[in-house]
């Protein structure tokens, strides 16, 4: 049975994400994603006026005149969430958890994919596959989309991104748009996503808390591994500390970027102390700039 207050709080994210989708995403979603994917349609014999480009030298060969293959745009798409549920994601230090803010962005990106009629699935993952529901259309489907994300209580603590980014070969045939959310303090998944990001469209979303870049000031204190368990003391008087805390972690932000960009992978990068919508429309002008070019 599913608390009540986990049921307010889905109707509660939805009502904001349809504002959002309605007075925002309208029009970026289409733009970016319908009808980009082209599937072969037929051969028919050349007409004047058709693209060259089109001609298919092979049946042309064949039957002695020339012959164009025909495209139709795919109008169905299928948007898949991988969403890391490690441990890690428990954490947030100003407004929101960085699993809340991944629970809300999932309800923005869904909603906009059923309002254009496109299939929704979801991946739950820590360092193992916790949770797969299959992609669906409808306003329903999207709703337990959302709850899982939100209520979903996972058996281990930590991160496998690679375990994820090779479930979703496994169980998808067709091409994808897959959201991958993450704080991505991990390593070892770049074969991985290599490897997927050439069967599917994979956009990173990063979820950085303000803290694990940089830490204030405050004395002695304790910090604890969400996914280990383990304890370190440590002293934030020490300007030296804090000062190598912030160099090291901004240099695995920056290498991460890199390592993203190298592949082909998008990044859209959320913080827990700013809006996630900015970033994602920022992502939606990108690509739309991109595809006119």
């Amino acid at each position: 049975m599913i608390p009540k207050e986990i049921l307010k709080k889905v109707k509660q994210i939805q009502i904001r994400s349809s504002r959002l989708v309605n007075d925002v995403l309208a029009g970026e979603y289409v733009s970016v994603f319908k009808g980009r994917g082209m599937e072969f349609e037929e051969v028919r014999e050349y007409q004047i006026g058709d693209d060259i480009r089109t001609i298919d030298w092979n049946v042309t060969a064949r039957l002695g005149h020339p012959y164009i293959k025909r495209f139709a745009e795919e109008r169905e798409l299928t948007i898949m969430f991988l969403v890391d549920l490690s441990s890690s994601g428990k954490f947030g230090s100003v407004r929101q958890l960085k699993n809340e803010i991944a629970t809300e962005a999932c309800a923005l990106l869904a909603l906009s994919a059923i309002r254009n009629n496109d299939k929704v699935g979801l991946i739950l993952f820590t360092d193992k596959i916790e949770k797969f529901v299959p992609p669906k259309k409808g306003k329903t489907h999207v709703l337990r989309v959302i709850r899982e994300v939100l209520y979903f209580k996972p058996e281990h603590k930590g991160t496998d991104i690679s375990t994820a980014l090779e479930y979703l070969i496994k169980i998808t045939k067709r091409k994808t748009v897959s959201f991958l959310m993450s704080d991505f303090l991990t390593t070892g998944f770049e074969h991985a996503l290599r490897i997927t990001n050439k069967r599917h469209d994979v956009i990173a979303v990063s979820i950085t808390d303000p803290r694990e870049l940089e830490i204030p000031n405050v004395g002695f204190i304790e910090l604890k591994d969400a996914e280990t368990g383990e304890i370190t003391l440590i002293d934030t008087f020490d300007q030296k500390f804090r000062r190598e805390f912030f160099r090291r972690n901004t240099k695995n932000m920056q290498e991460r970027k890199k390592m993203f960009g190298s592949m082909g992978v998008d990044l859209i990068d959320v913080r827990t102390d700013s809006s996630y919508v900015e970033p994602i429309m920022s992502f939606f002008r990108m690509r739309e700039k991109r595809l006119k070019y």
